[in-house]
């Protein structure tokens, strides 16, 4: 395991953080910025462990490879990567390729274990520092654009393919690099390698299959086309549709699959959810681009603001050059593109997102190019995981499932918040011997290389109550044909006293009654987690600032798969004062799903993951969509779900807001969760 693994089991013994180590030279502040703020970001949510000793090593170099017209500013950069070439693979014995990059904060070395452990199955792999991180360029964060991210990612499929205009330099030599060794399909026979040219594949995924470029070369221009993947996680995950759509905007559709995990739908949704104005009321509409003004995650915007700031402190020694001084005080600011600290800034300010923030976030996210994503996707999204949430995959799964793209969702175990795996879960140093790095193995043979059969479109999920003590991790993936499955059951809130009251089965059951919370502050009190940081202190709701309502004990196992939706009519009469002047003025709550133990006093959160909204007009009825869980109810527990005013990881309402809720009188207030088995 690398050097992070070993500082964070210091302090935090839940997180797993493998990556390569800092090298000698690197200076402190990136050694004590990576530990501190890229334990839940840099790696991207894939676990590569140690190479089996047994593996025979690739051949690994060190290039710098300049991209060019990124933007609309035509910015050129300079990428820092590695291009690992399996032995036995060569312009004779050419094999499918891998382009690969990191997660936020991290580098090309973060990618090494994948590469080799891919490699054994025949894949070259380049490996990439994305834009504005560490890499002696100047060329600032872009948040995966299509425009700067995306094109850069597109010559980098056309360097896979061979194309000789990508300038690319062996950094040990001086030499010119030109990659022969990918298999591709528009270059003479002896090149094209096994698999499409063999498998013609038109119809798979909406797209000019590999097979279909037989004979272009014979007196047209070569489009440099590789049989080619991507795979990573978070920022390393968006890069992959970022790419995609650069590709089908420019005509080439280079990209065959990709595998993205844990990484976000619509990226305004991830820092500012507003879970109360979904479109249609739900993820399963496949969008979650609420129409409304959503609540800020100030914590996880932080992490990735100090991050980004720390990254950049090391790539000021380019500022030696004047040309690149005079770019950077043009388009720089802190390595971000300016945009991004007009956004920071106006959040700093406002308490919210303005709507220009709203559709700045939305354009860097897939969201906003769904329509362009033609390329079969495996999805992994991760159960435990605060920043991009289960909500996110299933407006993408949805959405591409709909439009006839060739998809499967996974839900796995670990994400942001926790990023250990299950054993024998995940580790894509050797894909062949985890769950899911099989599945991403198979995803990539059948549809980059063209062998093996064609996956299932299907949805599975990882159970913790179904993976016995030294059992299968097999054993705990349930797999079923797609999401939503099982049914739904209903209660109805009855309020009992002023802190809340019962969930019963029936509306005859529901006893008049009001139950009041205020918010006390425009942060906290309320605490479910340090967002990235700690997810051990225990969840608290101090008294007068929340209101619960819970089932009786179970009488038997509960499973839960999906997400909860609460219906409800608050009171807010100062709200109904201040609404009308826009978003600093709205009801702002936090909905959430307690497990409470036999003892009646034990809480448990699941993966720490709540609903915050910002309710437009607080005198109507609202649907809030509670974040997806897969989680099992014990016998004898209760299920309590909870209305707060606040949050200590959100940035919520300006002023106190008092608020109750009346049962017994009016429309129903209802708590519906989707349940299996």
């Amino acid at each position: 395991m690398g050097c992070i693994t070993r500082c964070l089991t210091r302090w935090q013994q839940q997180r797993r953080r493998p990556t390569a180590c800092p090298r000698p030279e690197e200076p402190s502040v990136r050694r004590v910025a990576t530990v501190l703020l890229s334990s839940a970001l840099a790696a991207g949510g894939l676990v590569t462990l140690a190479p089996a000793a047994a593996a025979t090593p690739a051949t690994v170099r060190d290039l710098t490879i300049t991209v060019t017209d990124l933007g609309p500013e035509k910015r050129t950069c300079k990428i820092d990567a590695d291009l690992h070439v399996p032995h036995g693979v060569t312009a004779e014995n050419p094999g499918p390729a891998l382009l690969v990059t990191n997660g936020f904060g991290g580098t090309k070395d973060d990618q090494d274990g994948l590469a080799q452990g891919f490699g054994e199955h025949g894949y070259v792999t380049l490996s990439y520092t994305g834009l504005g991180f560490v890499d002696g360029d100047l060329c600032p964060i872009t948040l995966d654009d299509v425009e700067h991210d995306g094109a850069a990612a597109s010559q980098l499929l056309r360097f896979l393919g061979g194309d000789p205009s990508i300038q690319a330099v062996d950094d040990a030599t001086g030499e010119r690099v030109v990659v022969t060794q990918v298999a591709r399909e528009d270059a003479p026979a002896a090149t094209s390698g096994k698999g499409r040219a063999e498998h013609g594949d038109k119809g798979k995924h909406g797209h000019k299959g590999k097979g279909d470029h037989k004979g272009e070369t014979e007196g047209k221009k070569p489009t440099y086309d590789p049989q080619v993947g991507m795979i990573g996680g978070s920022y390393g995950g968006q890069i992959q549709f970022a790419a995609a759509a650069a590709e089908r905007r420019a005509g080439t559709d280079r990209l065959d699959a990709i595998v993205p995990t844990i990484t976000w739908n619509d990226l305004s949704y991830s820092l500012a959810p507003e879970n109360s104005a979904l479109p249609g009321g739900s993820a399963t509409s496949g969008s979650v681009s609420s129409t409304g003004t959503g609540v800020f995650k100030y914590q996880w915007a932080a992490l990735f603001t100090a991050l980004g700031v720390a990254n950049g402190v090391q790539d000021l020694p380019a500022l030696t050059d004047p040309e690149k001084a005079q770019q950077f005080a043009q388009q720089n600011c802190a390595n971000f593109e300016p945009e991004v600290c007009r956004a920071l800034a106006e959040v700093a300010l406002l308490g919210y997102p303005s709507a220009d923030t709203i559709a700045f976030l939305r354009s860097n996210s897939v969201a906003s190019y769904m329509a362009e994503m033609q390329v079969p996707a495996l999805l992994m999204q991760g159960q435990a995981d605060t920043l991009f949430n289960l909500q996110e995959s299933v407006a993408t799964y949805t959405s591409l499932r709909a439009q006839g793209t060739p998809v499967s969702l996974v839900w796995q175990s670990f994400g942001h918040s926790n990023s250990t795996p299950a054993p024998g879960e995940m580790n894509l140093s050797d894909p062949e011997n985890s769950y899911l790095g099989r599945q991403a193995l198979a995803w990539l043979d059948h549809y980059v290389r063209g062998q093996g059969p064609a996956p299932g479109s299907t949805f599975s999920y990882f159970r913790d109550w179904a993976l016995p003590a030294g059992g299968s991790i097999a054993d705990a993936y349930a797999v079923t044909a797609s999401y939503p499955l099982g049914s739904e059951r209903t209660f109805h809130l009855s309020s009992t006293g002023p802190e809340g009251g019962a969930l019963v089965d029936s509306a005859e059951e529901v006893g008049t009654g009001t139950s009041s919370y205020s918010s006390v502050a425009p942060v906290g009190p309320n605490y479910t987690e340090t967002s990235a940081l700690d997810q051990q202190q225990p969840v608290t709701d101090p008294d007068g600032t929340a209101i619960r309502f819970s089932t009786g004990r179970l009488s038997a196992p509960l499973d839960v798969v999906g997400s909860p939706r609460l219906t409800v009519k608050l009171d807010a009469p100062s709200v109904e004062l201040t609404q009308r002047g826009g978003p600093a003025g709205q009801l702002v709550a936090y909905a959430k799903l307690y497990d409470i133990g036999p003892d009646g006093e034990t809480v448990e959160l699941p993966n720490r993951l709540i609903s915050p909204v910002r309710i437009t007009d607080a005198t109507k009825p609202v649907t809030i969509e509670l974040p997806g869980i897969v989680h099992r109810f014990e016998e004898g527990h209760q299920l309590a779900v909870v209305l707060a005013g606040g949050d200590l990881a959100y940035r919520g309402a300006t002023l106190p807001q008092p608020v109750s809720l009346t049962t017994g009188t009016g429309a129903p207030q209802t708590f519906t969760i989707p349940v299996v088995g």
